[in-house]
């Protein structure tokens, strides 16, 4: 046997090795906890046979308490890039195997190669964490490296998308990068997510509570909203990484990919004629007008179980990508609060950054009044949503569908607030509030009598769509059921729309 043939065995064993990562028995015990491996997850993420792995062979060089002797190939990440769809992206996948994916100086290396790497040629980073922090035997060596993986997430931000999956236990600095990117999936019961454990925590406070109820999928996706996706396992959370890409560019100067599935961009839906209750008290699903204006009524929820007053989400018209930012009737009666106005303000850059065009669809009485939202800050957390409308230099696509009242009207991407194109149904009612507020204030001396006939009057008066059609704040009253044919024809009208914005270093949005 030659020389040469020996190296390309050795080179083959050695590969081999690598990819056992912290061996057989490590393996068994990740698949027993029902997850897969760093290595399977991109497998089954990517593309067949696509992945090119660097850095394979990158040892630690922490000699501190006994790692001299805790050495594997590749050192706990999984990092290089592949194509999902035929679209190159780049990836890396945390491998809990080796010493429980906990970040080493060398790790922390190839993370921020591949970042790079994404920057240089504009694709989107994919990261699947499953770590338990940084590795405490290697100090502050370790620590340094998450500072140089910020660095990284907040230079790329609006650049490529960046998309997390909580995928085990993550603690400590390993949750601040995620919470530095575009998406966040997260498993349900096996992805965790806190700043300290729930043994912190007691023996600091002495609160008790378990690891799940602290940082599990549905706290972070109903309570705190650090968390847009769940998925209920590893395979169901790869699925959904891969169908959010399809909305989504490569880089802010792509356009995301057009996908038509033969939905007829003039289908009238004549449903939307007899949807809105004639009781303005009554409520509707909002979810119901999405499903029969898209492409074969297809959307994917942005932070669907947090904040579900505010709708947020992906969806497609005519084949093209489009963000929907919607009231919901069903919860709250459609009210802002402090928790959509985050909600929907972060979607609303997160399209912009993306160039993804708005749909804003308008039932709104009002923001939520009350001691807890005021002292809470809704004027500012209100003020982003407006922030980030203004800012928009995406196409904007405004629809009234029933109320728009006072500075939730104005907040919901209003004429003044840079709509493109304003639509309203003849059911809308656009007003600085309802009739029965507005009689309280302007008719308060009148008798009952008097104050019913000038509330009929006020409503006659303003509460539909035409004095705002009338002063050009709305562009055209439209028939319900051609709701679709008119926001694509508006959409495809506004795909060159070009805006210089103002010279500047960056705005100051209230945070």
């Amino acid at each position: 046997m030659s020389k040469q043939v020996e190296k390309i065995k050795e080179l083959i064993a050695k590969r081999e090795q690598a990819r056992l990562g912290g061996g057989e028995k490590a393996i068994e015990k990740q698949h027993a906890r029902g997850k897969y491996t760093a290595r399977e997850r991109i497998e089954m993420l990517v593309d067949a046979g696509s992945f090119e792995e660097y850095d394979m062979f990158k040892l630690h060089r922490c000699t501190n308490f006994g790692m001299e002797k805790k050495q594997y190939l590749g050192d706990g990440v999984v990092a290089g890039s592949a194509t999902i769809a035929g679209r190159l992206v780049y990836v890396y996948a945390q491998d809990f195997t080796v010493n429980g994916g906990s970040l080493s100086e060398t790790m922390a290396q190839k993370i921020c190669k591949v970042m790079d790497m994404a920057m240089t040629m504009g694709a989107p980073v994919i990261c699947m964490n499953d770590s338990g922090g940084a590795r405490i035997q290697e100090g502050l060596d370790g620590l340094e490296g998450y500072g140089k993986i910020f660095f990284r997430n907040t230079a790329a931000s609006g650049v490529v998308p960046q998309i997390t999956a909580i995928m085990g236990p993550c603690a400590g600095g390993a949750v601040y990068s995620p919470a530095l990117t575009d998406f966040i999936f997260q498993v349900n019961k096996t992805g965790k997510m806190f700043i300290t454990g729930p043994d912190v925590i007691k023996s600091v406070t002495g609160e008790q509570i378990d690891a799940e109820k602290l940082g599990g999928a549905m706290t972070h996706n109903r309570v705190s909203g650090v968390a847009h996706f769940m998925a209920s396992d590893d395979t169901d959370c790869i699925n959904q990484i891969r169908r959010l890409l399809s909305y989504l560019p490569s880089n802010f100067r792509d356009s995301a990919p057009t996908i038509f599935n033969g939905d007829d961009p003039n289908r009238i839906a004549d449903q939307l004629d007899t949807i809105i209750p004639d009781n303005p008290n009554k409520a509707y699903d909002m979810y119901d007008v999405i499903k029969a204006i898209t492409d074969g009524g297809e959307y994917m929820d942005y932070m669907g179980m947090y904040a579900p007053n505010m709708i947020t989400c992906f969806a497609r018209f005519n084949g093209r990508s489009v963000g929907i930012i919607a009231n919901q009737p069903k919860a709250m009666a459609g009210c802002m609060d402090i928790n959509c106005s985050d909600k929907a303000a972060r979607f609303i850059r997160t399209c912009d950054a993306f160039g993804i065009p708005l749909l804003t669809l308008v039932d709104v009485p009002g923001f939520l009044p009350g001691s807890t939202q005021e002292h809470g800050g809704i004027i500012r957390h209100g003020a982003k949503v407006i922030y980030a409308y203004c800012e928009a230099t995406v196409p904007k696509v405004t629809m009234i569908l029933r109320k728009a009242y006072g500075g939730a009207y104005l907040a919901m991407c209003c004429k003044d607030l840079g709509s493109d194109i304003v639509y309203a149904w003849p059911t809308a009612e656009i007003a600085v509030m309802g009739a029965e507020g507005a009689a309280n204030i302007i008719f308060r001396k009148a008798t009952p009598e008097e104050r019913a006939e000038l509330i009929d009057e006020y409503k006659r008066e303003f509460n539909n769509p035409y004095k705002a059609a009338e002063r050009g704040m709305v562009d055209d009253v439209i028939i319900p059921s051609t709701s679709r044919q008119m926001i694509i024809a508006a959409m495809e009208m506004l795909d060159g729309k070009v805006v210089e914005a103002p010279r500047k270093k960056h705005g100051n949005v209230p945070l």
